[in-house]
C-alpha cells in the first residue's frame, strides 16, 4: 500500500475493510462509499484519489461514511460491482448498489457525479460492457 492510501485509514480513520468487518460496516450505515485504489504500482492515480477522497467526505459530510477496501477483498467484490478500472468509488446504501466512479474526475464532475448516486435508487450494478473489456473483439 503506498503511503498516501495507507493515511486514508491512518490519518483520516477510514475502516479498513476486510472479510472479517465488511458486512457490518457496509450493512451497518446508511450511505457508504468504497475506495478500491488497486496496485499503487499498476495504476498512480490511486494516490490521486487517497488525497481526493477526504475532501469529498467534508464536501458530503454527515451524508457519506467512507471505508478503503482491502486488497485481498478486492477482487472478489470488484466482480460483485462490475467495475473495470482501477481506482473506483463505489457508493452502496445499507449494502445495497447506488452507483460507481471509476478513475479521476475534475471536483466539480465529483459534486455532480455523487450527488446523482445519492439521489438514486438502490439497484443492480451494470453489467460488464464485453466490448470495453476485449477491445472491440467480444
Amino acid at each position: 500500500m503506498s503511503v498516501l492510501i495507507d493515511q486514508l485509514h491512518s490519518r483520516h480513520g477510514l475502516p479498513l475493510l476486510t472479510a472479517d468487518n465488511y458486512d457490518n460496516f457496509v450493512y451497518g450505515n446508511g450511505d457508504v462509499v468504497l475506495c478500491f485504489a488497486g496496485d499503487p504500482v499498476a495504476f498512480p492515480e490511486s494516490a490521486d484519489l487517497a488525497v481526493i477522497l477526504p475532501e469529498l467526505l467534508k464536501a458530503f459530510r454527515g451524508l457519506l461514511q467512507g471505508a478503503l477496501v482491502e486488497r485481498s477483498i478486492e477482487r472478489e467484490l470488484q466482480a460483485r460491482y462490475r467495475f473495470t478500472g482501477w481506482p473506483t468509488l463505489v457508493f452502496l446504501r445499507k449494502g445495497e448498489y447506488l452507483g460507481a466512479i471509476t478513475g479521476l474526475r475534475d471536483w466539480p464532475e465529483y459534486g455532480r457525479e455523487i450527488a446523482r448516486i445519492l439521489a438514486a435508487e438502490p439497484g443492480q450494478p451494470p453489467g460488464f460492457d464485453l466490448d470495453k473489456i476485449c477491445g472491440g473483439h467480444a
